[in-house]
């Protein structure tokens, strides 16, 4: 067996242990990465595309943001279609300025890695049987690779291994409490290289159930459809769902929309899933590994950029001065964040979507709610808040490098 040592062991390298590597990276903390997948499996997977100012800013501060800057696209911007009608929620105007940016979860995690290739940091892709130990005392990971056992003595651990990850299986029953609601249906997605129906994203609530028009390109757009958890992508044909997508939209939406062959297609269950605490001992829980938000909000990468902004900066506050304090308030200041988010992203969902078996009175309840959102400057500040991102504090967050 081949011991290594640093102080700080992240296991999984999707956009959250990339980043927090990144990070720590350029505040001369040493770390190792260790993933079970493939480099080209991590890099391939399609996910998120909207982006809040904390996560930019992130980026920036982790020197990854060129690609960034080049090709994403500022929101200034969001519509609400609802009995036929298009209602534009001005994010800018309502929020003193803010906007979201539109650029693809892949090509962020695609940025950190190439960044993680050219500093020559250490990472094992494609580890076997990891585990990780004694995170209450003195932490260390296992793991083979090729053949050979590893084991990485560290000072801590962070979870960045995602929902069905080892890091939150391996806490103690008795020390951790889960919340989840599980919903009725899923989006099915597809990719397609047509440019986007519109300028900015369409949220749908219809008749026939919840759609979204997004993008991540001006030449690639992203739709999605709730269908029942029953249906298969084999029985979704490109044609049949261009068809159905188009029975959801406003005439002006369907004249615009260019449909062409999906060049990836997938349904996606929602959930919406909260771990606490988010640390154990020496062990921290940051993204999907400590909560899952369904992705009406636009939450999900953007919950885990800011659970590594407050995680990066208690190790940095740590390495540096040797205080404790961002480390022992990491859980409670994560988790202020993370079920306002829950709570937005559950409202979006119950809001936007037909339910099975919801009665008459129930549709009429959420139609009135969201006539009055929309019709109300009050409504509209609240929707437009949550959705370019709530305020968070960072202790020396700036001053940190």
């Amino acid at each position: 067996m081949e011991v290594l040592r640093t102080k700080v062991a992240i296991i999984g390298s999707g956009p959250a242990g990339l980043l927090l590597g990144q990070l720590l990276y350029k505040a001369g903390i040493e770390h190792i990465i260790i993933e079970q997948r493939s480099a080209d499996y991590v890099s391939a997977r399609i996910r998120a595309g909207i982006l809040e100012q904390v996560s930019v800013d992130l980026l920036k501060q982790a020197g990854v943001d060129q690609h960034l800057n080049e090709d994403g696209l500022p929101h200034t911007g969001i519509e609400i279609l609802t009995n036929g009608e298009k209602h534009r929620i001005d994010l800018c105007g309502l929020t003193q300025g803010k906007q979201v940016m539109v650029y693809g979860q892949t090509e962020v995690t695609k940025d950190l890695m190439q960044a993680r290739e050219q500093a020559e940091l250490a990472t094992f892709y494609e580890a076997n049987d990891v585990h990780v130990h004694h995170f209450y005392e003195s932490p260390f990971v296992t793991f083979n690779k090729d053949g050979q056992e590893y084991q990485i003595q560290c000072d801590y651990i962070a979870g960045c291994d995602g929902y069905h990850g080892i890091c939150r299986a391996s806490v103690p029953q008795d020390k951790i409490k889960t919340f989840e609601k599980v919903y009725p249906f899923g989006w099915l997605g597809i990719l397609a290289d047509v440019p986007p129906v519109s300028d900015e994203l369409i949220y749908v609530q219809s008749d026939r159930g919840f759609a979204l028009c997004s993008m991540r390109s001006k030449t690639r757009s992203r739709y999605y459809l709730q269908v029942p958890l029953t249906d298969t992508v084999e029985e979704w044909s490109d044609e049949r769902f261009w068809d159905e997508l188009k029975n959801r939209l406003d005439e002006e939406s369907r004249r615009h929309l260019v449909t062409g062959p999906s060049i990836e297609k997938s349904i996606a269950p929602l959930r919406s899933f909260v771990t606490e605490p988010m640390r154990f001992g020496k062990m921290f829980l940051a993204g999907d590994a400590a909560h899952i938000v369904p992705p009406t909000g636009a939450k999900g990468l953007n919950l885990a950029a800011s659970d590594i902004a407050y995680l990066s900066a208690a190790l940095i506050e740590f390495y540096k001065t040797g205080s404790e304090n961002g480390i022992n308030q990491y859980s409670e200041k994560c988790l202020q964040r993370v079920w306002k988010a829950e709570r937005f992203s559950w409202w979006m969902t119950h809001l936007l979507h037909r339910f099975e078996g919801e009665s008459d009175f129930d549709l009429k309840i959420k139609q009135a709610e969201l006539a009055y959102v929309l019709g109300s400057q009050a409504g509209q500040t609240t929707l437009a808040e949550n959705y370019v991102g709530l305020p968070y504090d960072i202790i020396n967050f700036k001053e940190a490098n």
